[in-house]
């Protein structure tokens, strides 16, 4: 089995820094879902963590804020296979994703103006759409 679980390059997440669980899933398992113990939650204590530094922490925590509690536990469960080794597999890959899209910075957006080409386009239809619209209206002398 895994003793860690890799993250990015360099950064890794202990395992005894995650607490596995497991219980009865509602999804597939035939004869065996209300007897064996199928879903598996991973709950990740980040602000205790000694793989993250301070700042990778706070992105982390701000940027999966609805999925972390008020102690600062990011949870993950899987549910979807009929095997325990299975969801334990699948919900360490779904943290792993979670965890590795909280820390990729995203680009800074460039402020562009728009060309003035684009803006005369743009007056130059209103002007034709309401010179339509007054030709829509009654004509002088007419009933």
């Amino acid at each position: 089995m895994m003793e860690k679980i890799e993250i990015q390059d360099g950064i890794s997440i202990p395992l005894d820094e995650l607490e596995f669980s497991a219980s009865r899933s509602g999804g597939p398992g035939g004869q065996n879902v209300n007897k064996v113990n199928t879903r598996v939650t991973i709950r990740f204590d980040v602000r205790k963590s000694r793989s993250f530094s301070e700042e990778q922490k706070s992105l982390i925590l701000g940027r999966l804020q609805t999925r972390i509690s008020a102690e600062g536990i990011l949870s993950v469960s899987s549910r979807r296979h009929r095997t325990q080794i299975e969801n334990r597999r699948a919900a360490a890959e779904r943290l792993t994703m979670l965890i590795q899209t909280a820390l990729t910075m995203k680009p800074k957006r460039k402020k562009t103006r728009t060309p003035l080409s684009v803006r005369l386009e743009r007056l130059e239809k209103k002007r034709r759409r309401g010179q339509i619209k007054r030709e829509r209206g009654k004509i002088a002398g007419e009933v």
